[in-house]
């Protein structure tokens, strides 16, 4: 609860946190709005492809052109400026810079920032939650040993669920379940980046279509972004998928204990300790009610008769039973709320939520018919979408992870629907990627006690 105080000491020091940006786009933007009003921390650079996207997006976040104006990395050190470059590397080697903001979205891409990162010891805010699905655990393990703090981002939901979670469980709760809010139908799952304007022109007035990525934004729609989500939620607190993945049942926040606890207590999950997320629409097609599509909760269970009392007594929304009840923060705000992260990880050397082990992995499922010689597109695509699985039914069934369904050509047909195995892709077993995840494989997966049983459907 210190950490402006904590900042307010290294700017008095004259040695504020110096914070690298890998990534312009959205949340980097969102990021840099706030960085440069942050006393103690430091934006010493941004690296970004586009380097005129960048600096479009600083003078968008409103900062004055002399605050981004430095001709070198030496210039912005010293003068307190931030350098805009195109060479990322030479951020990421250099020796001044304390935190490295991985923002980029691209799962290999955002790999490679890391494992670099690591190498010259810096502290590593992973944005890139689809790298952090992917092979995080790997990462977070690589990054304890090497004696940096490898984090999720606050501001992102998987970061603020944790939070959720540890807040529970340190004051003596049993975590039932934990997720957030989402818009989702079923016939989502087969959207592609044509059809998904005729879901967001339902619910958002976008009156540039050229400011958004469609690709990217449908990666939301279509129930990948859920799954990759809650995926790291599952491998950094401890929670587990669900079988078949996330169900999306629909709950106003103030049904959310009665729906997100087991079947057996009347609820609609598989069992206690998992992830779900709920939807903010009807599967008639009728909005929810007072929502919670761009929040999370935590449901919890009251183990003593006098606690469940405390729940009624004290409006912490319990069930109809009075056994279970759920806390819920209605909001994100993305890479405004970003610096938490890098503050903690620079003044208290803690994440705010890290891989812990590989408990959850994310899919690539069929959205439609597809034939041998096609070629994936990845996430939001045109091809497939990622379900959310547990790790032990991935690795069994050498299920295609999400993160590596990207530009390879299929070897046979999949039906819709059908789950897509490594077997079915031509894989470059020398692609970075590739290697790292068959190394967390290798790492994580002789430590699971067993694995799960079911068949892949």
């Amino acid at each position: 609860m210190n950490l402006h105080a904590k900042l307010l000491e290294r700017e008095a020091a004259e040695k504020p946190v110096t914070v690298a940006l890998i990534g312009a786009g959205k949340f980097g933007t969102m990021f840099a709005a706030q960085v440069r009003l942050t006393r103690g921390m430091h934006l010493v650079g941004i690296a970004d492809l586009n380097v005129a996207r960048a600096r479009r997006g600083l003078q968008m976040a409103g900062w004055p052109g002399d605050a981004f104006g430095a001709l070198s990395l030496d210039e912005a050190h010293s003068q307190r400026t931030t350098f805009v470059t195109d060479d990322t590397e030479a951020l990421l080697r250099d020796p001044r810079v304390e935190v490295v903001v991985e923002a980029t979205g691209i799962p290999d891409v955002g790999i490679h920032h890391c494992l670099l990162a690591i190498a010259n010891g810096k502290h590593i805010v992973m944005v890139n939650v689809e790298a952090d699905a992917l092979v995080g655990p790997l990462l977070a393990h690589k990054a304890k040993a090497a004696g940096v703090v490898y984090s999720l981002a606050w501001g992102d939901q998987p970061a603020i669920i944790c939070e959720h979670v540890d807040w529970a469980r340190a004051a003596g709760f049993k975590v039932v379940c934990a997720g957030k809010g989402t818009r989702y139908e079923p016939h989502y799952h087969a959207s592609n980046p044509d059809t998904v304007w005729g879901i967001l022109d339902r619910y958002l007035s976008i009156a540039d279509r050229a400011s958004i990525n469609p690709k990217m934004f449908n990666s939301f729609i279509d129930g990948t972004k859920s799954a990759v989500e809650m995926t790291a939620v599952c491998n950094a607190t401890g929670l587990v998928p669900q079988t078949c993945g996330l169900g999306f049942p629909a709950a106003t926040r103030f049904e959310l204990a009665d729906i997100c606890k087991p079947a057996s207590a009347g609820g609609m999950l598989e069992k206690e300790g998992v992830t779900e997320v709920v939807t903010s629409v009807y599967r008639d097609g009728r909005d929810v009610p007072h929502h919670l599509a761009l929040g999370t909760y935590v449901v919890v269970e009251g183990e003593t008769d006098y606690a469940r009392r405390c729940f009624k007594e004290y409006a912490m929304l319990p069930d109809e039973s009075g056994r279970y009840a759920a806390l819920y923060r209605p909001i994100h705000m993305i890479g405004l709320e970003l610096g938490i992260s890098i503050a903690s990880c620079a003044l208290r050397r803690e994440p705010t939520g890290a891989p812990s082990g590989f408990r959850s992995d994310v899919v690539a499922i069929a959205k439609r018919a597809l034939k041998a010689g096609e070629r994936l597109d990845g996430e939001g695509g045109f091809c497939v979408w990622g379900r959310q699985a547990p790790a032990e039914l991935s690795l069994r069934n050498e299920l295609l992870p999400m993160g590596l369904a990207n530009d390879v050509k299929l070897k046979r047909d999949i039906s819709e629907g059908e789950p897509l195995r490594w077997s079915d892709v031509d894989i470059d077993p020398s692609n970075s990627a590739v290697r790292t995840r068959r190394e967390m494989e290798a790492t994580f997966g002789p430590r699971m006690a067993r694995f799960a049983p079911a068949a892949v459907t």
